[in-house]
């Protein structure tokens, strides 16, 4: 498959924003998840929580001139507060993750396993990791979407049976959204939902790296 049929990252924010439901709380993670901010379909009320303390994240500025140094994302870039949005404490908004209300996170993910589990803080080789939050959110979110490339830079599948990178949480991930596919973790594995255009299921089977179950409804990612 040539790289030219992959999704952007800014297609793959746009899917996983189209899958966020109105009235949910949801965290971002650092990285390609705060592309989503920027994707969220007109109308639909989706509040984000972000783990350095606002509830109410809005979208990156346009313009450079409204840049507010003191208004930035956990991931430190800047972004937007939305009418309504608050600043908390650290303490309280980890108690938001830590006690269940946040409905979804969105995160990024170096590795996950067919039984949903997520690898995404360190990977091999490296002597220093990014913890974070990703713990804690994963674990008291109740849903997990990871988003990432399907492949690494030299083409190893990251979408496995079995995590060979550090853990970060176990069995959380609820579904994937990648540069090929959508694909839902369930109790019988992976689950093929959504081709990106052009690609072919095969393809996607290709780079995977545990068994996939075709959906009887597949279809073709809106791009």
């Amino acid at each position: 498959m040539t790289g030219s049929n992959r999704l952007t990252r800014d297609q793959i924010a746009k899917r996983v924003a189209w899958e966020l439901r109105d009235g949910w709380l949801v965290n971002l993670g650092i990285g390609m998840p705060t592309l989503t901010l920027n994707h969220i379909p007109e109308g639909r009320d989706v509040i984000f929580h972000s783990e350095n303390g606002i509830i109410g994240m809005g979208p990156v500025p346009e313009n450079e001139a409204d840049y507010d140094p003191d208004l930035m994302s956990a991931g430190k870039g800047p972004v937007t507060l939305i009418a309504g949005g608050a600043f908390i404490h650290h303490a309280d908004s980890f108690a938001i993750a830590r006690g269940g209300r946040l409905d979804a996170a969105v995160l990024g993910a170096f590795q996950v396993a067919a039984n949903g589990d997520l690898a995404n803080w360190l990977l091999p080789g490296d002597t220093m990791g990014s913890v974070g939050g990703a713990m804690d959110i994963a674990v008291g979110a109740k849903r997990v979407f990871a988003i990432m490339t399907h492949t690494s830079r030299d083409g190893a599948a990251k979408i496995v049976d079995t995590l060979s990178y550090p853990l970060t949480t176990q069995r959380c991930v609820t579904k994937i959204f990648t540069d090929m596919a959508v694909i839902a973790v369930t109790p019988d594995g992976f689950v093929l939902e959504e081709v990106a255009p052009g690609v072919a299921v095969d393809e996607v089977a290709a780079a995977t790296g545990a068994p996939l179950i075709v959906s009887r409804s597949i279809a073709t990612i809106a791009a």
